[in-house]
């Protein structure tokens, strides 16, 4: 299902735990990390499209996640005709994409990379934010990155817990010699967040570095070989 425009409809996920890590996920028989995403089907809405995805790649449904934003308008990449079947030359051009950002309310454990029988990543691991553009094939890191800085806004908030609320004590008063933490860090640690919902053009975000933390692999099937990175036709 193509557009005027030769661009097919999608969705992409990019999935937070409760660090504000992403989801990264190792595309299966290569060297290429990228987020889940795949086509919208017809009669599909952007939204129940996200979900079947979430299941079919990552095999969270609904009642492990909640949504927290969307991009408002379509995100655009256009893919190389050497990554294009030779059927779909000259009529097929890219992906349209709808990004929606999902925290994570269930456990680790719950991710199955093999729910269907046709895996998309062989490998995953949590990772900062920020994500390691230079693993990710190259004609997609622009809307990447577009997408990254629109929804960055709407990162929950960390709740970082004071130790000295903790055990239950006053934090001692600003310029104290012992060191405790002042008034203004208080404040500044557990405002509340009233963000809304409803996800709006993101202004410009500051790009942090990216750090691998830990990898999976799935257990299921041997290790594969790598390869190069393709862009497979999904719909």
């Amino acid at each position: 299902m193509l557009d005027r425009e030769g661009f097919r409809p999608n969705v992409g996920i990019i999935l937070l735990n409760h660090k504000n890590e992403v989801f990264w996920g190792k595309r299966i028989r290569t060297h290429s990390w990228q987020f889940p995403q795949g086509g919208i089907k017809h009669g599909e809405t952007p939204e129940q499209a996200m979900f079947r995805e979430l299941h079919e790649e990552v095999g969270l449904t609904a009642d492990h996640v909640r949504i927290i934003a969307r991009t408002r308008d379509w995100l655009r990449y256009e893919v190389p005709d050497h990554f294009i079947r030779r059927d779909a030359r000259g009529h097929y051009r890219g992906q349209k994409q709808i990004w929606f950002l999902l925290q994570m309310t269930g456990r680790d454990s719950d991710m199955n990379l093999r729910a269907t029988d046709h895996p998309e990543f062989d490998a995953w691991r949590w990772n900062e934010y920020w994500v390691p553009l230079e693993a990710v094939i190259e004609f997609k890191r622009g809307v990447y990155q577009m997408a990254l800085t629109e929804l960055a806004r709407f990162l929950p908030r960390l709740n970082h817990h004071n130790r000295y609320l903790r055990a239950g004590m006053r934090p001692a008063p600003r310029g104290d010699r012992h060191g405790g933490p002042n008034e203004q860090d208080h404040h500044r640690h557990d405002r509340a967040d009233h963000r809304p919902h409803e996800p709006e053009v993101a202004a410009h975000a500051a790009e942090g570095p990216a750090q691998e933390t830990r990898e999976r692999r799935d257990a299921s099937s041997p290790a594969a070989p790598q390869t190069g990175s393709v862009e497979p036709a999904k719909d």
